[in-house]
């Protein structure tokens, strides 16, 4: 017989983690320091807990000053005052899952648990247990007598991993074995031969430069321990990888590409970082040409041997709607200026590329607002478009993440900074018909933001890692497609873009999911699902071509009457270029004749002063003119005066010499 370790409850979980830390007087305590495994603050934390769950509040006398260990232990117990047993035991175990968080599965080997008697058929019994609020199984490990683990099952997933999920259209969280990343949002994810890899993210406010990888056949966690190159040979010194969120990672060949993202100290340029997956160290791609500032929250989509990288926002807060591509043979830098309307700037957007030509942007958010619109760029003509959406469109989201699989873009998780989106959507991107594929319920892990999304290489299987929903989450979930989910889409009615139109028309050059599942009597069906459009051959075959031809017909009209458009959107930009000039004529005259204008009010303001001068001299010269009339008045006076004094004096002269008066002489006259 064996024993295998089961999903405890407290308070013997507590007591397992206590064993495993290394109290408790265990094997643990003898080769292992509890301060050289954590730093200072947590060793404390997790002394205080052990006493406060073990012995209880702090009764006991405080140390000496001498003595600064022991001093520092008493005072993190006597803080937690009459903190309850049952509280201490969660936290210390919280604690150390925070801290170590695969140190269940290694403890397992060691530490004494209560437990189930079963036969050596390298078979593990699974239960479920309750952890942040999410029941999930855990498989149980073997010890071997080398001491090694030998092959671990579970009852819903076995040694194949997620080749044998069974349930379609619905999340499934898997029991992951293994040391598990810490949990994390704004990280990026990749897949590479059966393996997941996890880079980077957000935790707390700070940023992680961690690369962990997920087997996705054995179903466990690894984390990989990076060299870093050195810069040259003659200058050995290594590069500096800095932590990062809001990145994305890309596989290229032997390499994953980490592009961009948000750090503490952001330069100044646009950064890409490459992780060598046969050495296992990571290096800085010297690129040439312009490139873009540096951001997070971009898209970075791979088509064929270049990367299209659109919007994000950088280190200035400043949201971005710029287009670049960099050529991954040459490593040089291009900026396009598409014609058209662009989306608004944005960040947390979601991004992918259909028929290798055309460019899908979906969502995304600005400062103020959440976006659910949809837009398409002709990688070709570089043109944007707005098409219309069909079917139930999502609702706003952003910090959402996407895959595709056939004609299918799977869209999970995200939110609006109120709450999370719960539906799962598809959109069918040759009809541009959008679907649900399933919802949650709750503050889960698939209703977060900042999480990751890839498909699985064994068969198409979408996985999600990590988010933040009011919680930094590390849990595996997978959802298996059905052929319902894939196939759902609504033929989009009215006029069409050029852009959709030819994405409908197109034949699809990423790989054909064709699949077949039969069942028998009870209610099994055959189904084969192909994403090439192709018009099926029933009874009535005539009909069929007639179908065809009335499709291809519709396709031209719809053709000319876009070519109409385009030809008359040339002409209103002609129209507005003349306006613009003429314009810009009309605005110089009109300066010109401000400065005429300008002149003429001074002139006027100069003879109005003049005016005013002549009116108060004239003024004076009619004051003038009164006195010199009052004068001459005056003057007449007087002569008029003396004429008759002389009148008066001849008649006196004569009537004396009549009267015997003698005249007096000339002297006295």
């Amino acid at each position: 017989m064996a024993r295998a370790s089961s999903g405890l409850a407290y308070p013997e979980r507590f007591y397992a983690a206590a064993a495993y830390v290394g109290f408790d007087g265990s094997p643990n305590s003898n080769d292992k320091d509890i301060g050289s495994r954590f730093s200072t603050d947590v060793a404390l934390i997790l002394y205080a807990l052990y006493q406060q769950a073990t012995v209880g509040p702090c009764n006991v006398p405080k140390p000496s000053l001498w003595n600064p260990v022991e001093q520092g232990k008493w005072k993190s117990w006597k803080q937690l005052g009459n903190m309850v047993s049952a509280e201490a035991m969660r936290l210390f175990v919280k604690i150390l899952e925070e801290e170590e968080p695969g140190w269940y599965s290694r403890a397992s080997n060691s530490v004494l648990e209560p437990v189930t008697d079963v036969q050596m058929n390298h078979n593990a019994i699974v239960e479920p247990i309750i952890e942040n609020r999410n029941s999930f199984a855990e498989t149980k490990t073997i010890s071997a007598e080398n001491g090694g683990l030998i092959e671990t099952q579970d009852i819903d997933v076995v040694s194949e991993g997620l080749g044998s999920v069974v349930v379609y259209d619905q999340w499934t969280s898997l029991p992951i074995t293994g040391q598990r990343p810490k949990g994390r949002y704004e990280h990026a994810a990749a897949v590479v031969e059966d393996k997941m890899y996890i880079y980077g993210g957000n935790h707390n406010g700070r940023y992680l430069s961690d690369l962990h990888v997920l087997d996705l056949r054995s179903c466990t966690w690894s984390k990989i321990e990076a060299k870093v190159e050195s810069k040259s040979v003659e200058t050995p010194s290594p590069i500096n990888i800095t932590p990062s969120a809001g990145h994305s990672l890309i596989p290229w060949e032997n390499k994953l590409l980490s592009i961009a993202g948000h750090t503490k100290d952001p330069s100044e340029t646009f950064q890409v970082k490459a992780f060598d997956l046969q050495i296992g160290t990571w290096s800085m791609l010297n690129t040439y040409g312009k490139p873009p500032v540096s951001r997070g929250g971009q898209s970075v989509t791979l088509v064929g041997t270049t990367l299209v990288i659109f919007g994000g926002e950088d280190a200035k807060q400043t949201l971005l709607n710029d287009l670049h591509i960099l050529d991954l043979e040459t490593l040089t830098w291009d900026e396009i200026d598409a014609v058209g309307v662009p989306p608004s700037p944005r960040s947390g957007h979601a991004a992918v590329v259909h028929a290798e030509r055309y460019l899908l942007i979906f969502g995304g958010g600005s400062h103020a607002t959440c976006f659910n619109d949809l837009h398409v760029l002709d990688l070709q003509t570089m043109e944007w478009s707005r098409p219309t959406q069909q079917g139930e469109i999502p609702v706003p989201r952003a910090g959402h993440a996407g895959v595709t699989v056939g004609e299918n873009w799977f869209i999970v998780g995200g939110g609006d900074n109120k709450s999370g989106a719960s539906e799962t959507v598809v959109l069918n991107m040759s009809t541009l018909a959008w679907s649900v594929v399933t919802s949650v319920e709750g503050r889960v892990p698939l209703a977060s933001e900042g999480l990751s999304l890839v498909v699985g290489s064994l068969n198409g299987e979408d996985i999600s890692f990590g988010g933040y929903n009011g919680h930094y989450n590390s849990e595996v979930n997978v959802l298996k497609p059905s052929h319902k989910s894939t196939l759902q889409s609504k033929i989009m009615e009215g006029p069409l873009p050029d852009s959709v139109s030819a994405v409908h028309n197109a034949t699809n050059p990423t790989r054909d999911l064709e699949s077949e599942f039969e069942v028998g009597q009870e209610g099994k069906i055959r189904e084969t699902a192909i994403d090439n459009f192709e018009p099926m051959k029933s009874k009535g075959g005539e009909t069929s071509e007639h179908i065809l031809a009335m499709l291809k017909a519709e396709k031209e009209e719809l053709e000319s009457s876009f070519n109409n458009e385009k030809l008359l959107s040339l002409q209103l930009k002609q129209e507005l270029a003349d306006a613009e000039a003429r314009n810009t004529d009309l605005y110089k005259e009109l300066q010109s004749v401000r400065g005429q204008l300008a002149s003429e009010q001074s002139r006027c303001f100069k003879l109005e002063v003049d005016v005013a001068e002549l009116r108060q001299k004239l003024q004076t010269m009619e004051t003038l003119q009164r006195e010199l009339e009052l004068l001459q008045r005056q003057k007449a006076t007087s002569e008029q005066v003396a004429i008759n004094a002389k009148q008066r004096q001849g008649s006196g002269g004569v009537w004396g010499w009549l009267a015997g008066s003698t005249p007096q002489n000339a002297d006295d006259a």
